[in-house]
């Protein structure tokens, strides 16, 4: 997908504190997967190249959390931000630090043109990201809308039906949104209190004091916001849906490896979508490199080779280049395949510790490697 020509930043207002999901965790650190919710969308615009920075406000409390969290999963190009105590005042917040230079880590560059996402919307893709900032380069703003679910009703004073809104008319205002940066800044620098502590709405802000109309561009029904807890489970739901819906097995060329990984996607053919290569790890192969970006998130790799940790440590390499986004945890199968007329294993100690540590290191990238030693006689398939 092609960069937009423009300086591209976003701020994820991350401060709420959850009290419509409940417990003591705020929302935005509630674990999905055993990764916290916040880590998705943070790593969902960190995966776009080009987003240059990316601001997460959040509370003074949970300053520190924010930043193990940054330190853990190993994100990148990313600053926190102390939050002001409603969402408007946390966003303007974020705003600040490109405009007064307000980090302690680093020199923010002013972007031309600046996201605004919710922490608590997880799934947001690159493709929606590359709509509103295309629409708000033109247009000043944009942001993304989805069709009523329900219609909207109005009450009176006596608790009584007043009257109710056509619903074709009416769409739900969703994120993510973007601005040309000095038009919501100005809007911002403008705001009333009242806008600051009781507005919901950005786009009206552009509206309101900078005179800019939104281009409003039609979202996906993945956009929603995590704000029940049973919006937990769905989203836990959305992520173990994802992962099991394809698998790619890789072998290399050798003839008795290419065997096995013809014998499973022979049996896996029929429950999941499979793809089968046998390729050199060592090669950029590009058929691979196409499996990375149709966003497969299993993959199996079936060797025989004494030292497995080199050829995983290669795989996990090409995913990293590759435009996939992990959102999603990507399940890595190490198959060491132990070929030989005797029962010894011919892969030692040494390599499986050296397997099991860097397990534990990529884990922290979202990528979870799991390994099976198989000793089987030599065979070969008429």
């Amino acid at each position: 997908m092609e960069p937009v020509s423009a300086a591209v930043s976003a701020v994820l207002p991350a401060g709420g504190s959850g009290e419509r999901l409940g417990g003591a965790t705020p929302k935005q650190f509630c674990g999905l997967q055993g990764r916290p919710l916040v880590s998705y969308a943070v790593r969902a615009m960190e995966r776009v190249s080009w987003i240059s920075d990316i601001i997460v406000v959040v509370s003074p409390e949970n300053i520190e959390t924010m930043k193990s969290i940054i330190e853990k999963y190993g994100h990148k190009r990313v600053t926190v931000v102390k939050g002001g105590i409603t969402r408007h005042r946390s966003i303007f917040n974020g705003l600040k630090v490109f405009a007064e230079n307000q980090s302690s880590n680093r020199l923010l560059q002013k972007p031309e043109v600046v996201i605004i996402h919710d922490a608590v919307r997880p799934f947001v893709e690159e493709d929606i990201l590359l709509k509103v900032v295309t629409a708000a380069k033109e247009h000043g703003a944009a942001g993304a809308i989805r069709p009523l679910v329900s219609t909207v009703i109005a009450s009176g004073e006596d608790g009584c039906l007043d009257h109710s809104l056509e619903r074709a008319r009416y769409r739900a205002s969703e994120m993510p949104q973007a601005f040309l940066f000095d038009v919501i800044y100005e809007a911002y620098q403008q705001c009333t209190d009242h806008d600051l502590d009781y507005g919901t709405e950005c786009l009206h802000l552009a509206l309101k004091y900078c005179k800019t109309n939104a281009k409003l561009v039609e979202g996906t029904a993945d956009l929603w916001k995590v704000t029940y807890k049973r919006d937990l489970y769905a989203a836990e739901s959305i992520i173990k849906d994802n992962l099991s819906q394809q698998i790619c097995i890789i072998t290399d060329l050798k003839e008795a490896v290419a065997q096995v990984g013809f014998l499973l996607h022979e049996s896996l053919k029929s429950q999941v979508k499979v793809e089968a290569i046998s390729i050199s790890l060592r090669k950029n192969d590009s058929h691979l490199q196409n499996i990375f970006s149709g966003e497969c998130y299993n993959f199996l790799c079936i060797n025989d080779k004494e030292y497995a940790t080199e050829e995983i440590q290669q795989l996990v390499d090409m995913l990293e280049k590759s435009n996939i986004p992990l959102l999603y945890p990507v399940i890595l199968i190490l198959v060491h395949l132990s070929i030989s007329e005797n029962i010894s294993f011919s892969i030692g100690l040494e390599e499986l510790t050296k397997i099991k540590k860097f397990a534990r290191e990529v884990k922290k990238k979202n990528i979870l490697v799991y390994g099976l030693l198989i000793q089987c006689k030599v065979f070969f398939l008429p």
